[in-house]
């Protein structure tokens, strides 16, 4: 009887085991917490409180790319049952190395996840990865346009971007110059290769006379330094333009971006309907519904800038 009992407590243990999150960020914790503190609230909305009914289990690439497949691989050994890859192509590339069973939901890779051979297709996944993918090549156009539209008489533009993210590589030869024809724009390519490069940019930027700074979205040490970005821009009185609300606040003019709160915010459905048994083959990719134009009015007054008024009305978000 006392042994059937015990098999009993042992079986309900098992039945209420907490499902282990690995949550694997390209950058550190304090980059990472509103984007980690929004997947949390989402993932509370559907039952799952951490430390409760779910753990998580945080690793931090500090933007540095060459920790990724070290820390993938410590995700696996832990035997979590689902890995979030809160990071760029680099990062889901080395989760998916690491696992081919383990399920992996990527939030918002800036690449496209069929051509990077994450997935078959974006309805059919086909392996252990799916998740959100933003449109950022297909933004790179937008952005510029508006950039233009704010400042018409705007003609060279600086563009900031990581040469070690490869995405940014085929934007760089390809997709950006495009845009700039079409707009009548001149623009000129500026390497970020650390923090303390982006002194030397910005000091070059000065002899440049650059009417524009387009920082472009490439990777975890752009998206660590954004705010920083932000801030020379303001200082050096540079119009600039990213993909990233953080860097608006920080003072930096406009963003434009699919709505990383709705983004971050789906994450939470992927984790639940692979803990109720969906296989993440067969949870199509999804891509952004909504999108967030942001400007900074207290930046445009402080560069002396005065934004047309059509261009204002567009916006979602007005800092003042």
């Amino acid at each position: 009887m006392l042994f059937a009992l015990c098999v009993s407590a042992e079986a309900q243990q098992q039945s209420k085991k907490v499902p282990r999150i690995g949550y694997l960020s390209a950058v550190d914790p304090a980059t990472e917490s509103a984007r980690a503190e929004t997947i949390r609230l989402a993932l509370g909305e559907l039952g799952y409180m951490e430390g409760q009914t779910i753990a998580i289990e945080y690793r931090y690439g500090e933007a540095k790319p060459a920790w990724a497949p070290k820390i993938a691989a410590e995700l696996v050994r832990l035997k979590v049952d689902i890995i979030v890859v809160a990071g760029g192509g680099g990062w889901v590339e080395a989760a998916k190395n690491a696992t081919k069973t383990i399920p992996i939901v990527m939030v918002g890779p800036g690449i496209d996840p069929i051509e990077a051979g994450f997935v078959e297709s974006l309805a059919r996944p086909g392996g252990n990865v799916t998740g959100v993918t933003l449109l950022n090549r297909e933004l790179h156009g937008k952005r510029l346009e508006l950039l233009k539209e704010a400042i018409p008489k705007i003609n060279r533009v600086a563009v900031l971007y990581d040469p070690a993210n490869r995405g940014s590589v085929r934007d760089v030869k390809e997709v950006l110059p495009a845009a700039a024809r079409g707009l009548k724009l001149t623009i000129r390519f500026w390497e970020i290769g650390d923090a303390d490069s982006l002194e030397r940019v910005f000091a070059a930027l000065d002899k440049e006379r650059s009417d524009g700074l387009y920082a472009l979205p490439s990777g975890a040490r752009m998206f660590a330094n954004y705010k920083r970005i932000g801030g020379l821009a303001l200082k050096r009185r540079v119009p600039s333009m990213f993909n990233n609300r953080e860097a608006v606040d920080a003072g930096g003019l406009m963003s434009y971006n699919a709505d990383h709160a709705d983004t971050y915010r789906r994450v939470a459905y992927y984790v639940d309907r692979i803990l109720k048994g969906a296989k993440p083959a067969d949870l199509p990719v999804q891509q952004p519904m909504k999108f967030e134009f942001v400007i900074n009015l207290k930046t445009a007054k402080q560069i002396g800038l005065a934004i047309p008024p059509e261009v204002l009305a567009r916006a979602n978000k007005l800092i003042k």
